[in-house]
């Protein structure tokens, strides 16, 4: 029979609606419960793609036995990390505080008053390498909750206390400068792998927003070392295991420092920030393989994630089934040398194989291989290789697929509508586009209400019952103001504004600057999550102030562009301890020194002027320029005020803090005025 969950949205949720376990959705309710029946509860945090949490569930919450235990003792909360980040956020901190880790699953014990006393991660149905059992877990914590309460009590209460002092200040009073940019771009020197790319070591995962700044500072200061090191990652990335050389798209990360063998779940926002990276790096070296990996990206993300309502689903599961019922993960994705001899016959194989690194021995498990690219592209003829992977592709098709998460992230769709909506426009992809405003007006129609208060989740057309958190709205809005810059459509601008006087209203501390990632008037936790590192996405920090400073170099607001400023203090703190850390931060500061740029284009929309001094605009390297385009005498868009054209002809301004250069009807100019 279901438990609770049956009634829930979240794709995670409803995988564990079937266990044995009584479960509670995270609920004032639920924690009533455990106040009037006397007993702890039990956190599980997890999300749908997530390989152990699959792994728990089935050899613990669909154990009768073990359920039977828990419903005895414990009232057992279950959430999706995705839909709430913020209880996420701080019973993570909590764990790492705790055990110098984390992880998910996530596994907490709390009181009935949500006080934490006791944490783990994966607990095993058997003792394993030093670790207890999961049943050793439940009756360990239910024999100190019986017999030593006091004691659990006092654990609660230090716990509590230590979190609450751990609220974060700026540690500088003002954005970071050349000096402590020059820092962290030493600090991401140390620790590069001049071999293999990136950064550190295993597991390596893709430092999408550290690339974004590597690029903008090459872009304001010229630094070749800062564009090899953004160039070699993402080369060796795209050649590496970590990405799908069939139908494109990122996995999650790395096993390896090598880039061979990933841990295969696909997700909608590394996929959304390494698109728009590598249209960028394309932006700045012309690159054709920067090129074909952020349409290979784009169109994986439009063709595998998109949904019927038009926003695009959250990922897609590293597991799924190898052809003999089995759930194995990477099952659809890898190969060996006979399965590419089925589909291929034994000549065609062999090319393949040589072509995509597929060994007798295997790079993966039980003989298998990730496809790569070990030899450089133009070894091979590219028509015949376009054959075998289309072939390939086609033949994978017929696999069992990996399981999709269909809830609709606003944050992370806000980082697709980015990314999709620059993409189709610097390589006059209009299909991409067209993608990125049905997103964003999905996002309007059904994640925003009249208040432009924003739902953090909707799934098949219902929102779900979340508040945005600080990353929505950020995210959101850097979505909305890409579109507003490639399409010309001041609405976008608009909601963008909204969102961010929400961002000022609600997520800033008056006083200090200071930013939470939940609202002032969002439930109340034990202990208000903020946290200015970057993370798998840009912090809500650090995407805040990036959407704050380019609205106001769209607007010219100027309570905006202060509230920028002093959010940067801490990445002035953070930059030379850790960059790898804060790389959205360091990128924003990077358009902060350079302006950000303001570029205005006007001229009838249809005059092939006008478009090729716009698409000049938009592939501009400076860092986090912003462009306007329309018909002179627009009131669409306040950087196109008092813009007239020039002699009739279509005409760009370009400015710095709205201080113009002369204008110009000449393409070549307006890129020279865009260069350093």
């Amino acid at each position: 029979m279901p438990n609770r969950l049956a009634h829930e949205t979240s794709p995670y949720l409803l995988q564990h609606a079937d266990n044995p376990v009584d479960w509670w959705p995270w609920s004032t309710e639920a924690f009533e419960e455990a106040r009037k029946s006397n007993k702890p509860v039990l956190l599980s945090v997890g999300y749908s793609s997530c390989h152990w949490c699959h792994v728990m569930a089935h050899e613990s919450f669909e154990d009768q036995e073990t359920a039977d235990y828990l419903n005895a003792h414990y009232v057992s909360v279950k959430v999706d990390r995705e839909e709430r980040p913020d209880v996420d956020a701080v019973y993570m901190e909590a764990v790492q505080a705790a055990t110098g880790q984390g992880g998910w699953p996530m596994t907490v014990f709390l009181t009935p008053d949500a006080e934490p006393f006791y944490f783990g991660t994966y607990f095993p149905p058997a003792p394993r390498h030093g670790s207890p059992s999961f049943r050793q877990v439940l009756e360990g914590v239910h024999s100190a909750w019986t017999d030593r309460r006091d004691e659990v009590a006092e654990v609660a209460g230090k716990i509590v206390r230590d979190l609450a002092g751990r609220e974060i200040g700026f540690g500088a009073t003002q954005a970071p400068g050349e000096e402590e940019l020059a820092q962290a771009l030493l600090g991401l020197t140390r620790d590069y792998d001049s071999t293999h790319g990136g950064f550190g070591g295993a597991p390596k995962f893709p430092p999408s927003m550290v690339v974004e700044f590597l690029l903008r500072h090459h872009a304001r200061t010229g630094g070749e070392g800062a564009l090899q090191m953004a160039a070699d990652t993402c080369e060796r990335m795209a050649r590496g295991g970590i990405y799908d050389q069939l139908g494109g798209g990122f996995a999650r990360y790395s096993v390896d420092r090598e880039w061979v063998v990933p841990h295969f779940e696909k997700m909608l926002y590394d996929n959304a920030l390494l698109c728009r990276v590598y249209a960028h790096l394309w932006r700045t070296t012309g690159s054709d393989l920067a090129r074909r990996v952020a349409l290979e990206t784009a169109d994986f993300m439009v063709r595998e994630l998109r949904t019927n309502e038009g926003g695009f689903a959250s990922a897609l599961d590293a597991d799924s089934d190898d052809g003999t019922g089995r759930h194995v993960e990477g099952a659809y994705y890898v190969w060996t040398p006979e399965q590419l001899r089925e589909v291929l016959g034994e000549q065609d194989a062999e090319l393949a194989a040589h072509h995509f690194g597929v060994t007798e021995e295997g790079t993966f498990e039980e003989g298998a291989s990730v496809l790569q690219l070990p030899q450089r592209e133009g070894v091979f003829d590219a028509a015949k290789i376009a054959s075998i992977r289309a072939r390939l592709l086609d033949a994978r098709d017929r696999r069992p697929a990996p399981g999709r998460d269909d809830k609709i992230v606003a944050a992370w769709n806000g980082l697709a509508v980015a990314a999709l909506a620059e993409t189709g426009a610097y390589f006059d992809r209009p299909d991409l586009v067209d993608a990125a405003l049905a997103a964003a007006d999905l996002l309007v129609r059904l994640h925003l209400d009249e208040h432009a208060r924003l739902a953090r989740t909707s799934k098949d057309g219902k929102v779900g019952a979340n508040a945005g958190v600080l990353e929505d709205y950020a995210d959101v809005a850097e979505g909305f103001l890409a579109l507003a810059s490639v399409t010309g459509e001041g609405v976008w601008l608009e909601f963008a504004g909204f969102l961010l006087d929400h961002v000022l209203v609600q997520f800033t501390d008056e006083e200090s600057g200071t930013l939470y990632d939940t609202a002032a008037d969002a439930e109340k936790l034990i202990r208000r999550p903020q946290d200015p590192t970057d993370n798998a996405t840009p912090s809500g920090w650090s995407a805040a102030a990036g959407a704050l400073l380019s609205y106001a170099a769209q607007t010219g607001a100027e309570p905006h562009r202060t509230a920028a400023e002093r959010a940067l203090g801490v990445v002035k703190a953070l930059a030379p301890r850790a960059p790898r850390f804060i790389g959205w931060g360091l990128a924003t500061a990077e358009a902060l020194l350079d302006g950000p740029r303001e570029v205005a284009v006007v001229g009838p929309a249809d005059d092939p002027a006008t478009k090729e001094l716009h698409r000049i605009a938009l592939l501009a390297t400076a860092p986090g320029a912003v462009v306007a385009a329309g018909a002179p005498g627009s009131d669409e868009l306040p950087l196109l005020a008092d813009r007239p054209l020039v002699s009739g002809e279509p005409t760009a301004y370009v400015c710095r803090n709205f201080t113009c250069d002369a204008p110009t009807t000449d393409v070549d100019r307006l890129r020279a005025a865009l260069g350093r």
